[in-house]
Parts: C-alpha cells; structure tokens; sequence
C-alpha cells in the first residue's frame, strides 16, 4: 500500500493506527503521546528524521485539538493563564522547528532526560502534588511565569517533541500550582498551540507526509477522545499516576538513546 510516497505493508499500518490510538490517549491523559507515534513513524523506510517530526505534528494537532476541545467542555480551564501561555508556546515551537534541522539532537538529550529524572523524583517524592489548585502567584507575576514557560516549553516541542505535554503538566502543576487535572485540561490548550507553531514552519519546509500524517490522525482523534474523557472520569490521582509511569518512560527511552 502506498500513502504519501511511501510503501507501507498492511502490518505496518496497523501498527501505526495503533501507535497513533495509544498516543492520542496518553497524550489527552497527560501529554507524552509523541513517546509511541514518534518512534513508531521513524520505523518507517524512507522516511527522514525532519518528515517524521512534521508528519508527527500533524497528526498530533488532530488528536490534541478534540481533546482539548472535550477537556473544555467538561473541566471549563481557565483561560487567563492558557491563552497567553499558548502565544508565546506557539511562537516558541515554530522557532524551534526552524531549528530542528540545523542543531545536533543528541546535545539536547543528556539535559533532557537529567530535567525528566529531576522531574520524576520531585514527583514521587512529594504525593500531595497536584492534587488541588493552589496557585502560588496571582496577576502580573503568575502571567509572566506562564509566557516564559511557554515559551520555553514551545521551543522544546519544535525542536524535539516527544514529552511536551508532560513538560507543561508539570510546569503548571509544580510551578504555577495547579491541580493534575486542571493542568492537564490548560496543557492541552497549549499544546494545541505549539503543534500549530511547528506545523507551519514545517508545512513551509515542505517537510509533512499529509496523507500519512492524517491516517495516523484519525486514529489520534479516537484516543484523544477516549483519554479525555477517562481522565475527567477518574480525575486528578488518576493523572497523577499516569504522569509518573509516563515520565519513567520516557527517561528509559532517552537513556537508551544516550547511553547507546
């Protein structure tokens, strides 16, 4: 079967129908769904480091922006923080997809998975994280964190991507003060945005495989869908759990990478 230039057996795009099912669920439960889709379009032969990051983005916009969508409806985040906090993440992603084909990957990679164990022991450590909002600032100083944040956040997802929306969760939860599942509902707000960002730098690049990228969309919508609705049902212990096992996997993941 040929989709977008490429040659695909039917075996592998079942897999990728599953990979882009899988992410789409974890990512709507709390971000990290480029953990499964990334390495699974990478897998692909023929297809480029830069093709399978901007095939990634589309597909991943797809499936963010429905849970996103659900996540409003049924938890109502506040926008105060996440419309901001989702300009500066959009600009943010969309330099560094412009700079994702000029910058060596394996620089950022023994930085990324030190900040992920960090990230991972402060969580563990400390059980009452995030089970409530308690915001640390109000005003000018809260909106502030949030654009830098943002901003940074943005420019990992263009340049990288896989664990951004764990990288915002946890931003909104252990520095602004939001409760797992509030955060998780403005993370996909702003995610929604650095997926833009990236994707039009890419789409200007001619660097996205739209045919594959939508295949694998459509399965990304159904688990968005599905991890939406599962993590507004069972709520913010239940995100918290899924964050953790999430961010375990991904320092195995990039410890793999750096130590081979």
């Amino acid at each position: 079967m040929t989709i977008s230039g490429l040659e695909l057996t039917t075996t592998t795009l079942v897999l990728l129908v599953l990979a882009g099912f899988a992410a789409g669920w974890v990512d709507a439960v709390v971000g990290g769904g480029g953990l499964v889709q990334l390495p699974a379009l990478l897998l692909i032969p023929g297809i480029s480091p830069v093709q399978a990051l901007a095939t990634n983005k589309v597909a991943g916009i797809l499936g963010t922006s429905v849970s996103a969508a659900t996540f409003y409806r049924r938890v109502q985040p506040g926008l105060a923080t996440a419309g901001p906090m989702a300009l500066t993440a959009l600009l943010g992603a969309g330099a560094g997809a412009a700079l994702a084909g000029a910058l060596p990957v394996g620089v950022f990679k023994p930085v990324i998975l030190v900040a992920l164990v960090a990230v991972a022991v402060y969580t563990v450590a400390r059980p009452q994280l995030g089970r409530a909002t308690s915001l640390r600032w109000t005003g000018r100083r809260h909106l502030l964190v949030a654009l830098g944040l943002g901003a940074v956040i943005g420019c990992y997802d263009g340049l990288l991507g896989p664990g951004t929306g764990s990288f915002l969760v946890i931003a909104l939860v252990s520095v602004l003060g939001y409760g797992f599942l509030e955060a998780s509902a403005q993370a996909k707000i702003v995610n929604v945005a650095t997926n833009f960002g990236a994707l039009v730098v890419f789409t200007l690049q001619g660097a996205p495989l739209w045919g594959l990228g939508l295949v694998v969309g459509v399965a990304n919508i159904a688990g968005g869908y599905a991890g939406a609705r599962t993590a507004v049902a069972r709520g913010s212990a239940f995100v918290r759990v899924v964050f953790v096992v999430i961010v375990l996997a991904l320092v195995v993941r990039l410890a793999v990478d750096v130590l081979g």
